[in-house]
């Protein structure tokens, strides 16, 4: 296993790693935002506003950001694969149920879970692929990997927004669970072995504690800069997603829901440029394509203040595209910035940030909406984006030159 130094592109394992991988995502992000695309429907079925519907969303990944840590933890034992299977699954069979709830508290708990069982790939697919392939083309297959959350997210937003129109959101969410079961099924048979994964417990290392590893990343600048874009970004992102749907159907727009639902193709947009990104973060080094992206994302917010829908559709699709090449590079940047015995914590970490971010703000930004409006709403986005921005700018050129 010494001699193992990574599948390279080409290869027959590096092409179902990457397929694998690629469905991996779809089955976790499909579920992970079931619900987005229904939120007006279920505001209307429980009384809510905003802010209380985007709680279905919130749930998840707030259960999502809880489960990581310990996800790596669970992996770092018994594997990469074996970790990551265990928990699509769980997520399938939770997700089959959660149409059943009646009652918004049971709703809130079912994705709650549902998101804890999510977190498992999230948690160790970056680990897993900075182990079994290639240090050079860790980049690029990161950004496939990523390109599978993106068809994932608008899979499950884009087929629960339109079976809603004419069957319910309860019959829109339950339309993703079965097309998980399709995508976990194909992850599972592709996805290779691990050959790079060494046990906790086998390796040289093994008396590094788990306190330990999460440390060595919390007194890293890299990476706690890294985990700053996660927490920002996403969190941006999500809001926008989010509250999207309600400012569309105001006035001056008055959109009908199945219109707004077709906006979410938007996120092909990131399906081509997280690759994307990746293969050019390999050529010219990963801070300029991170800073590219969230330059991208910034000029997307200010085209969609304009009362056009032309405008917010150009806006949507550069503020996606920027967003998954900038989500592209700092995940794929993570685990190869870290110590190696830590590679599993710092991905987890990453994601803890990620979807910290994307709870808080999905929720928190709702409260501005409401009572702010779309401007003041965007303006706070923007400003996320420029925080974000100058962080990098900052503290990432003091990373080591091999992972820049």
């Amino acid at each position: 296993m010494s001699d193992f130094s990574g599948h390279l592109p080409g290869s027959r394992e590096y092409r179902l790693l990457l397929i694998g991988l690629f469905f991996g995502g779809v089955a976790t992000f499909a579920q992970l935002y079931a619900t987005q695309a229904v939120l007006p429907s279920i505001a209307v079925d429980v009384g809510s506003g905003p802010a209380g519907a985007a709680l279905t969303v919130s749930a998840s990944t707030l259960g999502l950001a809880a489960a990581v840590i310990p996800w790596s933890l669970v992996a770092d034992r018994i594997g990469r694969v074996p970790a990551m299977a265990i928990g699509v699954i769980a997520a399938t069979l939770l997700g089959a149920v959660t149409p059943f709830a009646h009652d918004l508290g049971v709703l809130l708990a079912l994705r709650l879970v549902e998101g804890v069982a999510l977190g498992a790939v999230p948690a160790v697919a970056l680990a897993y692929l900075s182990e079994e392939v290639s240090p050079r083309f860790v980049a690029a297959a990161a950004g496939s990997y990523i390109a599978g959350t993106t068809v994932g997210g608008l899979s499950g937003r884009v087929a629960s927004g339109l079976i809603s129109e004419f069957a319910g959101w309860r019959w829109g969410v339950a339309s993703v669970v079965l097309l998980c079961v399709v995508a976990a099924a194909v992850f599972l048979t592709l996805v290779p072995a691990a050959r790079g994964f060494v046990p906790g417990r086998s390796r040289a290392g093994k008396g590094v504690t788990v306190r330990r590893r999460l440390g060595l990343n919390l007194r890293s600048t890299v990476q706690l800069a890294l985990y700053a874009q996660a927490f920002l970004l996403m969190g941006a992102f999500v809001a926008v997603y989010n509250y999207l749907g309600f400012h569309l159907a105001e006035p001056p727009f008055s959109l009908a829901p199945a219109v707004v639902t077709l906006l979410f193709l938007a996120y092909l947009a990131g399906t081509v440029s997280s690759p994307r990104a990746g293969a050019l973060a390999v050529r010219y080094g990963r801070l300029p394509l991170l800073l590219a992206g969230i330059a991208m994302m910034a000029v997307g917010v200010g085209a969609m203040l304009l009362p056009s829908v032309a405008a917010v559709i150009a806006g949507l699709l550069a503020f996606t595209a920027g967003f998954f090449a900038a989500h592209a590079v700092a995940s794929g940047w993570t685990p190869v910035a870290a110590d190696a015995e830590a590679r599993a914590q710092a991905s987890s970490l990453y994601y803890l940030g990620y979807y910290a971010g994307s709870s808080l703000f999905g929720w928190a930004l709702g409260l501005v909406f409401a009572s702010a409006g779309w401007v003041v709403f965007l303006s706070a986005v923007l400003g996320m984006c420029v925080l974000a921005l100058l962080i990098a700018a900052v503290a990432l050129r003091s990373a080591p030159a091999g992972a820049r």
